[in-house]
């Protein structure tokens, strides 16, 4: 009798261990082993805004905010700012720079003194400015840099002298510049040396040394073979750099880098977060539920925002975008480790549309994210969230 009561208990201790030792093993699956991220998963101080955030960029203790918003709500009281906002990064605290695009700000550039802007509007500040802006960064006052864009800039980036635009347009002062133009950051000038075109639009660019790259819905950048939504450039002549060539399977909403490579974040069915190394070759991909639009990499950890629920456990996934083989909760925001492991960080963002962007602030090692939610882990945030 002895014996089968300690077979029983050996059994049942056995079965345990079993136990314990799969929930482990599901955990590991989910979190990669990956350590957590030094950025906090609760949110900081942030203004509120009456409508969308596209776009938020730092320049030193001051971030700087674009979108659709026309009042910020800041210490219980509402003030007046059309579609551009400045907040001190450290208090949250709005500031008196205040000039007014008439229409949606879809994305921001700094670059010394000068904040860069475009998107949908006609005039900043009463002053005609076509799709593109040159502010002062302390003043707000609206500088000289006036251009045609027969169509809308969707993405900036300032470097080697030069302020790179792309989006959805044919020209600039009438000049064939398909999609892609560089403009001299001294003068203001359209720069006719930087010579690049993709044959449909595009939605993303990163720098990183002597790089562009560009991501969005094109199937080829200058005519090149291997530029199927993803491409490098030359940030110093605008020629496709053939040594990255991975072609991106569905369209490039955001790009971000960092010494390990490139990050691109994917629409299509579900979302998803590719990571290439500077050659172009595939480290790993990370599937969502539903689009990823906004990425972000600092100290070894890749931030992600978007439309998505859920984080799938496999890069498989079904109809609408559903995980096939199980996931776990990521909702509008997820961190990725450097092996294409989910982190714990895990902000909840409500919102259908959810998250549109995301900036780094390398000094103070935080995230700040941007879009149509209102609340982040219940906490009222509306369209602003620092972490």
């Amino acid at each position: 009798m002895l014996f089968f009561q300690f077979a029983r208990d050996s059994l049942r201790t056995s079965s345990r261990r079993l136990l314990t030792a799969g929930v482990a093993a599901a955990v590991a699956l989910v979190s990669g082993a990956a350590p957590a991220p030094a950025v906090s998963a609760g949110p900081g101080k942030a203004p509120l805004f009456n409508g969308s955030v596209y776009a938020v960029a730092y320049r030193g203790s001051t971030v700087y905010v674009g979108g659709s918003f026309t009042s910020v709500g800041w210490g219980g009281r509402s003030y007046d700012r059309q579609r551009l906002a400045a907040f001190d990064v450290s208090s949250g605290t709005l500031l008196s720079w205040s000039p007014a695009a008439d229409a949606t700000v879809r994305a921001l550039a700094v670059s010394g003194s000068a904040v860069y802007a475009g998107g949908d509007f006609h005039r900043v500040s009463g002053l005609r400015r076509d799709a593109l802006a040159r502010i002062d960064a302390t003043t707000g006052a609206v500088g000289t840099f006036s251009h045609v864009v027969t169509g809308a800039p969707y993405a900036l980036a300032a470097g080697h002298g030069r302020l790179y635009v792309a989006g959805s347009f044919a020209s600039v002062d009438g000049v064939p510049r398909p999609n892609l133009a560089a403009f001299a950051l001294a003068g203001g000038r359209l720069d006719r040396t930087w010579r690049a075109g993709a044959d449909d639009s595009v939605h993303a660019l990163a720098l990183s040394g002597s790089r562009l790259y560009a991501g969005g819905a094109f199937h080829k950048v200058n005519g090149a073979a291997g530029t199927l939504r993803i491409a490098a450039l030359s940030a110093t002549s605008g020629r496709v750099l053939s040594t990255f060539r991975p072609n991106a399977p569905a369209q490039v909403n955001a790009l971000a880098t960092d010494p390990n490579g490139v990050y691109a974040a994917t629409g299509g069915q579900g979302g998803k977060v590719l990571a290439y190394s500077s050659a172009g070759a595939a480290r790993w991909r990370r599937t969502f539920d539903g689009d990823t639009v906004a990425v972000a990499a600092l100290g070894g950890i890749v931030y992600v925002g978007g439309h998505f629920d859920r984080a799938c456990l496999t890069n498989r996934n079904g109809s609408q975008g559903a995980c096939t083989d199980g996931a776990v909760d990521r909702v509008k925001l997820a961190a990725i480790d450097r092996r294409g492991g989910l982190t714990s960080w895990a902000p909840r963002a409500n919102g259908v549309i959810g998250v549109r962007a995301l900036a780094v602030d390398r000094a103070r090692m935080g995230i700040a994210a941007g879009g149509d939610f209102t609340t982040i882990n219940g906490q009222n945030r509306k369209r602003l969230a620092f972490f």
